[in-house]
């Protein structure tokens, strides 16, 4: 893999190129130590994992040592966690570690826009990679039908509601749920970045094409279904939580769910494959397990709780991937994610760039699309120190978890020595370990020291710990995580937000779910603005959602949209393929 430069290909080149040595899938299934039908192959280098066959066999064995990825604020190109996350597993491999990845499912929207394919990068990359950033084996193909099912059943129904009597519904073995039009929680999903479908209105016609009403699009990750697929320990319990999706509320202001609807069973019929982990493999031969969707600022952005749970049964060492900075992604895998699982880490990597410190340490506007100012391209300690301020905020969020953070300094060509120097000391200064790692360039090699230093905290002992107990109460957690996560000075509601507030924390049901906060993944605030690590500001909820099948109550903090929108310069502008080879080129 050596010969593969990536300073001078592409990322979809290098990949094109590994497949070209790439095991076949059912000698990386053996060498995972798989039995019998445990695999489900979907052609020679894909397949799926019988996560219950798998569980079973090995219900009694000890689970190896477990690592999440997280990362400071990014700039919005992001800063390598899936790459870091890859290159670990690679580096854990040199070193003759039995270590299994997880990673989260390339979502269609950031892939086609400015944000990259989710698989990596350089000599750390997740392969095949065309397959990988189109569908791969449907898993958000069978999220979006779910989804859309529930919302078509909700629609057809208001429909007939509208156009029959209580005795002609009867006779079609229905009863009248009398949904308020006005209270509709769900809108349609897709998996693009599709802003002119955030807000639409829908069944313009005859009585016979739909009840009339507005609607809109969010995108596919978002869905509460992922969010299921994120969270279920098994299908029963999958099952159970997709009955409890909260679809509508009608008229007196009781919920309508998708039992109510009678269509969870079939919500749950698109999702039987799509719970058992899909199984790829690094450019270097390593296994990764690529499970659940992004986007940790919207959604709970992390790789499954079931791939967790084989990845630790099934190696030494398990690489699991949490999105975004650690004030959004990390605090969800801390409070929600392990809390669900019954896993507990045994160490946290911070990944950080000069690139993305030099900018919270004043250094100009980072825009995807147009190149990085010379701030970023020549050294700089003085942006790099003062940028620290972000660093040091999500090492103290870490260390609040009980765990001593390894603070991956994420190479560049383009940073010196000095730069990487100074960002060691301030990490090791502040708590942390700290490694420089070279993955990008090198693969596993580069990331030998990253490895070690891993290891090296695995070892050390913790005290894993909540930041909040279930007893909490709802706006007493948002402030916990609003001071201690983000640094906020305080919270303020809106009238709208405060009433469902108030609400929730009323119904004991609800006071026992989890919060899941939606924020802006690009500043530590609300505000996207703001770099660094802000100072004397006040975190806003704007409104309140509940994702009862998922088990969360979810506070938006300030303007935040369900649907990105597509840039001005998208990926898909690059993207074409070889008619004479069928091969898929560009993807990023």
């Amino acid at each position: 893999m050596m010969t593969l430069d990536p300073t001078k290909m592409k990322d979809w080149q290098i990949a094109e190129a590994a497949e070209k040595k790439m095991k076949p899938i059912r000698w990386l299934a053996e060498e995972l130590g798989l039995q019998g039908t445990e695999l489900l192959p979907n052609g020679c280098y894909l397949g799926k994992i019988d996560y219950i066959k798998v569980l079973d066999r090995l219900a009694d064995k000890p689970g190896g040592k477990y690592i999440d990825v997280t990362a400071i604020t990014p700039t919005p190109l992001g800063e390598g966690k899936t790459t870091t996350t890859l290159g670990l597993v690679e580096g854990l491999g040199k070193l003759g570690k039995s270590v299994v990845g997880a990673i989260r499912q390339s979502s269609a929207g950031p892939t086609f826009n400015i944000k990259g394919s989710a698989a990596g990068g350089g000599l750390a990359q997740c392969i095949p990679l065309t397959p990988f950033c189109l569908g791969l084996t449907g898993d958000i193909d069978c999220i979006m039908n779910a989804h859309n099912l529930a919302m078509v059943a909700l629609t057809s129904r208001m429909q007939h509601e509208r156009n029959y009597d209580d005795e002609k519904l009867a006779q079609r073995g229905l009863r009248r749920l009398d949904i308020d039009p006005e209270r509709v929680q769900m809108k349609w999903v897709m998996d693009f970045c599709a802003q002119a479908l955030r807000n639409i209105t829908i069944g313009k016609g005859g009585k016979m094409d739909g009840f009339e009403m507005e609607s809109g699009f969010a995108i596919a990750v978002s869905s509460e279904v992922m969010a299921i697929l994120s969270v279920a320990r098994d299908l029963k319990d999958m099952r159970e939580r997709i009955g409890k999706i909260i679809v509508a509320y009608d008229k007196k202001g009781n919920e309508v769910t998708t039992a109510d609807l009678e269509v969870d069973g079939a919500m749950t019929a698109w999702m039987v494959n799509a719970i058992n982990p899909n199984l790829l493999q690094t450019i270097e031969g390593q296994p990764v397990l690529v499970h659940a969707g992004p986007f940790a600022n919207i959604a709970i952005g992390q790789s499954s709780i079931i791939a967790d749970r084989i990845g630790v049964k099934l190696s030494e060492y398990h690489v699991t991937e949490s999105g975004f900075g650690a004030d959004v992604g990390f605090e969800k895998f801390w409070n929600l994610k392990c809390r669900l699982s019954g896993l507990t880490p045994n160490a946290v990597v911070i990944v950080a760039t000069v690139r993305a410190l030099k900018m919270h340490g004043g250094g100009p506007t980072v825009k995807p699309g147009l190149p990085l100012a010379d701030e970023y391209v020549q050294e700089n300690l003085g942006l790099v120190e003062k940028g620290c301020e972000n660093l040091i905020a999500h090492i103290e969020t870490v260390k609040r978890s009980g765990i001593t953070p390894v603070v991956c300094i994420n190479k560049f060509t383009t940073d010196t020595k000095a730069e990487l120097d100074l960002v060691r000391s301030i990490s090791e200064q502040n708590g942390a370990l700290a490694a420089v790692s070279d993955h990008w360039l090198k693969g596993g090699e580069g990331a030998i020291e990253l490895a070690e230093m891993v290891i090296h905290a695995c070892e050390q002992k913790n005290d894993f710990k909540f930041l909040y107990d279930l007893s909490t109460p709802l706006r007493q957690r948002i402030e916990l995580i609003a001071k201690e996560v983000y640094g906020a000075d305080g919270v303020t509601y809106t009238e709208k937000a405060l009433q469902k507030a108030k609400m929730f924390e009323a119904d004991p049901q609800a006071a026992e779910m989890g919060t899941c906060m939606v924020k802006t993944h690009l500043s530590l605030s609300h505000d996207p603005d703001l770099k660094g690590r802000p100072r004397s500001w006040v975190l806003p909820i704007n409104d309140m959602m509940v994702y009862k099948g998922a088990g969360f109550i979810v506070p938006v903090a300030g303007a935040i949209k369900l649907m990105p929108g597509t840039a001005s310069n998208p990926a898909f502008r690059r993207i074409d393929v070889d008619v004479n080879t069928g091969k898929v080129q560009g993807l990023f």
